[in-house]
């Protein structure tokens, strides 16, 4: 089994396989490290960080669903001081790669400071600009709804920062294809997507919605079809690389979202159910590909069009 390729190359960085543990799914990489070795992935995406610490939305913030989960956790994190003077050092302890930084905000001043900072970051390798956050008001989703403020966020931040841009896009839009050329056309150097689909739950004993935040992203295997004709939508509309998640959960599911155009592809809902998932399914990318007749990933980007 020795001849297959794994390899990829994301906006210039090259990974040794396309696996990214999602952001929010992951942490600051350092607790998962106690588990198995996290330098096996390709990269990950730590947690949304912001320029003050957040506490996140009231509880409860987590509903299940069949093949998925609601969640409304509402950024908490523990703010850009305390990532760079913190969960940096101790990251670099274990994992000795470089590393997605993803990052929120409130506001495009906040969006730049803090893609500013990060940038300055040895061991950043990407700023991830989340502009689709679904659970948190006034934040966030309102820049990745529409095309102009997307571009108009995405543009401030590529001013800022010298390293590699992806912007992580909203699904609850009209027409994705749109926002991802107007953040291509403003400098980005890639997307990500899918971000989680608006949900909720009602709870029938109290007859009242299940989250105190009432909706919540909804992400886990059932997304997976979404996900991938978005991902398969957006590569056909720009010409930047895109990262492609949404119910991803199984070397087969990595293997389709690279046909349908994803360069790279994150692993988020699945870490939560199952911690080695991104391991497992590293270990079993060989013989999937093997079994499908693909001796090297990076050759069947969009391979499906």
């Amino acid at each position: 089994m020795g001849e297959v390729n794994t390899a990829v190359t994301l906006c210039g960085i090259p990974l040794d396989n396309p696996l990214i543990p999602a952001s929010g799914t992951f942490g600051y990489g350092y607790e998962f490290a106690e588990l198995y070795d996290i330098n096996m992935l390709g990269t990950f995406s730590f947690k949304g960080t912001t320029r003050e610490p957040r506490f996140g939305n009231p509880t409860p913030r987590i509903a299940e669903c069949p093949s998925g989960m609601l969640n409304a956790v509402g950024l908490q994190n523990p703010g850009v001081d305390a990532v760079i003077g913190h969960e940096l050092p101790e990251l670099k302890k274990v994992f000795h790669k470089p590393v997605m930084a993803n990052v929120s905000g409130f506001s495009l001043d906040e969006y730049t400071e803090v893609s500013a900072r990060l940038d300055k970051e040895e061991q950043v390798g990407w700023i991830e600009l989340n502009i689709s956050c679904p659970n948190v008001h006034g934040g966030g989703m309102a820049f990745g709804t529409s095309a102009a403020s997307a571009e108009t966020v995405t543009k401030a931040v590529r001013a800022v920062v010298k390293k590699p841009l992806i912007v992580k896009l909203s699904p609850n839009v009209t027409d994705i294809g749109e926002i991802a050329r107007a953040v291509e056309a403003a400098g980005a150097d890639g997307v990500s997507l899918i971000n989680t689909l608006m949900g909720m739950r009602i709870d029938l004993r109290r007859k009242r919605p299940i989250l105190a935040n009432v909706t919540g992203g909804y992400s886990g295997a059932a997304v997976f079809p979404v996900a991938l004709r978005m991902v398969y939508q957006v590569s056909k509309a720009v010409k930047i690389p895109v990262v492609g998640m949404g119910g991803v959960s199984n070397a087969e599911d990595v293997i389709e979202m690279m046909l349908a155009g994803a360069t790279a592809v994150e692993i988020g809902a699945e870490n939560l159910r199952n911690p080695y998932a991104c391991r497992d399914i590293i270990a079993a990318l060989p013989a999937t590909m093997e079994k499908y007749g693909i001796k090297s990933l990076s050759e069947i980007i969009g391979g499906a069009h």
